[in-house]
């Protein structure tokens, strides 16, 4: 897990002078609709870092975990990211990442095989869930910047289960 730690941190220090770049205005812009923001994926990707650290964390301490879902949708939605500063939110999204960067490093070895099942979805072991959490992270961070060099492929080297 040392190898998604580090691609973690490193991409946290790449993409942030690109992020300080977007103006909150900017930010703010809706494509469509029915489409969030980039403020609202910051947001959907804040919300992530959150529910995975509950997976990380949970999954240690017990072997075969049972998780509830995500109304994705929904959260972004209650929580009006359009609202907040953009500042403030590359502010947390760094602060939530460097941490869960923490945590995947100091995962211990004997913990990786532990399975979370979510909703009717799995069972994932841990390891996959980690390196899920980072390809879903680069997903995202794509569509705020498509100009970002964000290369890994962590699901497949851990290919221990799909989502």
């Amino acid at each position: 897990m040392q190898e998604v730690s580090k691609y973690l941190e490193q991409t946290i220090k790449s993409v942030l002078p690109l992020l300080e770049k977007i103006t909150d205005s900017e930010a703010s812009l809706k494509p469509a609709a029915n489409k969030w923001s980039k403020k609202e994926i910051l947001g959907h990707l804040l919300d992530s870092a959150c529910n995975n650290q509950q997976k990380f964390l949970r999954t240690m301490i017990t072997s075969k975990l049972q998780f509830f879902g995500y109304q994705q949708n929904e959260w972004v939605s209650l929580q009006n990211y359009n609202a907040v500063k953009w500042k403030t939110l590359i502010n947390w999204w760094v602060s939530v990442n460097e941490h869960l960067s923490h945590i995947i490093e100091n995962t211990p070895k004997e913990t990786l095989s532990h399975t979370i099942q979510i909703v009717n979805d799995g069972p994932f072991p841990l390891e996959f869930i980690i390196a899920d959490y980072v390809e879903h992270l680069k997903h995202h961070l794509k569509q705020i910047l498509p100009e970002a060099d964000l290369q890994s492929n962590f699901v497949n080297i851990y290919p221990s289960g799909t989502i």
